[in-house]
């Protein structure tokens, strides 16, 4: 069982930064997973942020383009989520997700959609307040 476990959340004042990192456990094929990164804020649903596919490649929601990238270190089980200019509306639980079904791992443009993503880590708490 594929455990992934979040870590870099906290407190940040709007257009600060925070670096989250995501870390798969006792994995040696961790580059054959396609990872997600999602968030949740209070009274709303789940929602897709960013992703890496197993081709290297990244997609994000538009919501975050041109302030998150996301990057991976397959040689240390870890994926990495930069986010930069944060604003107030970017405040959420967030959760990696990783998996390594047909659908994702031939994606060569992968798609953050939570229902397509297995495994999923515990979540860390980002806050945007002055």
């Amino acid at each position: 069982q594929l455990q992934l476990v979040e870590s870099g959340g906290g407190l940040v004042q709007p257009g600060g930064s925070l670096r989250l990192s995501c870390a798969a456990s006792e994995l040696t094929s961790f580059g054959h997973y396609a990872i997600g990164w999602f968030r949740q804020a209070p009274g709303k649903e789940r929602e897709g942020v960013s992703c890496s596919s197993t081709y290297g490649s990244a997609n994000y929601v538009d919501s975050v383009k041109g302030r998150f990238a996301v990057f991976r270190d397959n040689s240390k089980n870890t994926v990495y989520l930069q986010m930069d200019n944060l604003k107030p509306e970017d405040a959420a639980v967030y959760f990696c997700a990783a998996d390594n079904s047909l659908i994702t791992t031939t994606q060569s443009i992968c798609d953050p959609l939570p229902n397509l993503y297995r495994y999923w880590g515990q979540g860390t708490q980002v806050s945007v307040s002055s």
